[in-house]
C-alpha cells in the first residue's frame, strides 16, 4: 500500500510541477534560439538531451534540471534554459537523467557523470562550442553539478560550475534554514525530506556510497573549477549553499556567491520572467562572459 501511495504522490507532484512551470511562463516572449534533440549513446542506456544552440567562442553548458531527483524534466526547464542560452550565448545541453522512485540512487548521479564525460569526449562533433564545458543546475541539479565536478578533479576541459541553491548535504545535517524556512516557499522541508528519502530508497546518509551524492570532507575540493553559486534567503537549502560557499573558499576556489535576500526556492526557473529571474540571468551572462 505504501508503494502505491508513493507512486500516486510522485505522479501528482510531477503533474503539478509541469503545470506551475507552464503557467508561470505562459505568454512570455521567447528568445530566438535554435533547438534540437540528441540521444546520448551511453554504455548502460540512452539518455535524451535537448540542445539550445549558441556560438563557437563560448563553452558548452551541460544543464541538470531541479526537482529533488524525483520530478522535473526537459519541458519544465525549457523556458529557463532557452533564456539562459540566449543570454550567455552558450550552447546549452539539458540532460534528461533518470528519476526516482523508478530509478533510485545512484542512477541520477551516474547519468550525470557518464553524460558529462561523453559530451566532453565528443565536443568536436557537437553544436557550437570552444572545446570546453561548464556544468550547471538548480536544486537537485545543483547537487548533480557539484557531485559530478567533484568526481572530475583533473578534467582540464571543465572550466566552471553554476550551482543554483544546490542540495549538497543530507537533511540530517544541522541546518537552521530547514527549520526557519520549513514552509516559507514552494519547497518545504517535508517535501525536501520526501525527495531525499525517495531517491536514497533506504540508504543511510552515513553509508560510504552516499559520498557520491553528498561529497564530504573525504572528497578533496582543491582545484574545484571556477564557480557561480546562487542562494535564496527564503529557502530550506539556504544554509546548505552557504556552507558550500565556505568550503569552496577554504579550498581556494574562484567563487562568486550571489545571495538573493528576498527570494524563495525556484525563483530563476519556476516563477516566470520576474525581476529576480532577470537579475539572475544578467549575473550568469556576465559570469560566463568572464570565463570565456
Amino acid at each position: 500500500m505504501n508503494g502505491l501511495l508513493n507512486k500516486f504522490k510522485t505522479l501528482a507532484f510531477r503533474w503539478y510541477y509541469r503545470r506551475i512551470n507552464r503557467l508561470a511562463w505562459e505568454g512570455a516572449p521567447e528568445p530566438d534560439v535554435m533547438t534540437s534533440s540528441l540521444q546520448l549513446p551511453l554504455d548502460h542506456e540512452t539518455l535524451s538531451a535537448r540542445i539550445y544552440h549558441g556560438i563557437s567562442s563560448r563553452p558548452l553548458m551541460i544543464y541538470f534540471h531541479g526537482g529533488g531527483w524525483v520530478i522535473g524534466d526537459l519541458d519544465t526547464h525549457h523556458p529557463f534554459c532557452l533564456r539562459l542560452a540566449h543570454a550567455t550565448q552558450c550552447t546549452v545541453m539539458a540532460i534528461d537523467y533518470r528519476l526516482a522512485p523508478e530509478h533510485t540512487f545512484p542512477c541520477a548521479h551516474e547519468d550525470a557523470m557518464t553524460a558529462s564525460q561523453w559530451i566532453i569526449d565528443h565536443l568536436n562533433a557537437l553544436p557550437p562550442n570552444n572545446g570546453e564545458v561548464v556544468l550547471a543546475g538548480d536544486s537537485a541539479g545543483g547537487n548533480l553539478t557539484f557531485a559530478t565536478a567533484a568526481r572530475m578533479p583533473d578534467e582540464p576541459r571543465l572550466r566552471g560550475c553554476i550551482m543554483i541553491y544546490p542540495a549538497t548535504q543530507h537533511y540530517h545535517a544541522e541546518l537552521r534554514s530547514y527549520v526557519e524556512h520549513a514552509k516559507t516557499g514552494p519547497l518545504t522541508t517535508p517535501i525536501m525530506r520526501w525527495f531525499t528519502d525517495t531517491y536514497l530508497n533506504g540508504l543511510a546518509p552515513a553509508d560510504p556510497t552516499a559520498e557520491i551524492m553528498f561529497p564530504e570532507k573525504r572528497t578533496p575540493l582543491k582545484g574545484f573549477p571556477r564557480s557561480l553559486l546562487v542562494t535564496a534567503e527564503k529557502d530550506p537549502l539556504r544554509d546548505d549553499g552557504k556552507r558550500l560557499a565556505k568550503r569552496l573558499k577554504l579550498a581556494g576556489t574562484n567563487l562568486q556567491h550571489e545571495h538573493f535576500t528576498r527570494e524563495a526556492h525556484g525563483f530563476p526557473c519556476s516563477e516566470g520572467p520576474t525581476p529576480a529571474h532577470h537579475r539572475f540571468i544578467e549575473i550568469a551572462a556576465s559570469w560566463m562572459k568572464d570565463i570565456s
